[in-house]
């Protein structure tokens, strides 16, 4: 028996026409599973598409905005009338804003809350009652960050959402497990995406991360894979609301 074989199933991965979502929605279609992208740039999640069916995989799209309830539904809707209902949701939408409180805009930290935080729950609530109606169990995997756990400045509605992430995933669980739905996170450390090269460019910035992380590394999205591809599988179908950091071990020391 392969613990990790997700073949038959169908994932919905948000924010997927690249970064960190595309590596781990191409992780998922390698373990078998069928995949919907997610993206508002209809070019980018095309190529995202095309990308993935060039790798033999079976893969769908859908754009909607996370934050839309109404929008959501009617995107589920339309992929259940095509046949594609969603076993596996990885919330991974999210944005970031850099900027300190003193200074900050209440509508900009709204923003940053309701991409972050409230598009998981809104997202995660519309799939989580398809899959009680349906009775087969699921899995929604929750993307945090380290700042579910600790603070840096001028991040800090992104640090509330995150940290909402992780007691979030735990109210999903305390409510869902009983239908068979396993809610997990994924708290990555610093990873090299597009969002994030500003920062890798910066040399005093990046000596930094290369010092203070074990690892002595950056992350990767492909880093992402391994956990997404176990906490989306049979594996860990007696793990509930817990947030695994991949993080090089920065978490782990001073």
């Amino acid at each position: 028996m392969n613990l990790f074989d997700l073949s038959g199933k169908t994932a919905l991965v948000t924010g997927s026409s690249g970064g960190l979502g595309h590596a781990m929605a191409r992780g998922l279609a390698e373990a078998g599973a069928r995949i919907v992208l997610h993206g508002r740039d209809a070019e980018k999640l095309e190529k995202a598409q095309q990308s993935l069916r060039d790798a033999g995989h079976e893969v769908a799209v859908a754009s909607f905005d996370v934050t839309d309830e109404s929008g959501i539904a009617e995107a589920l809707d339309a992929l259940e009338d095509n046949g594609l209902s969603i076993d596996i949701l990885v919330n991974n939408a999210g944005m970031q804003l850099r900027k300190p409180m003193v200074d900050l805009e209440r509508d900009e930290w709204q923003k940053v809350i309701d991409t972050n935080l409230s598009s998981a729950f809104l997202v995660g609530r519309q799939v989580a009652r398809r899959l009680i109606e349906r009775g087969q169990g699921g899995k929604v995997i929750n993307i945090g960050s380290l700042m579910s756990s600790v603070a840096r400045p001028t991040v800090a509605p992104y640090t509330a959402a995150k940290g909402g992430i992780r007691l979030l995933t735990q109210s999903m669980a305390a409510e869902w497990a009983e239908h068979g739905i396993q809610a997990n996170a994924i708290g990555p450390g610093y990873m090299i995406t597009e969002m994030t090269q500003p920062l890798v460019d910066d040399k005093a910035f990046n000596d930094w991360i290369i010092g203070r992380t074990p690892s002595r590394r950056w992350g990767t999205p492909d880093d992402l894979v391994g956990t997404a591809v176990y906490l989306a599988s049979p594996a860990s179908s007696y793990v509930n609301g817990q947030i695994i950091y991949v993080d090089g071990g920065m978490l782990a020391v001073l």
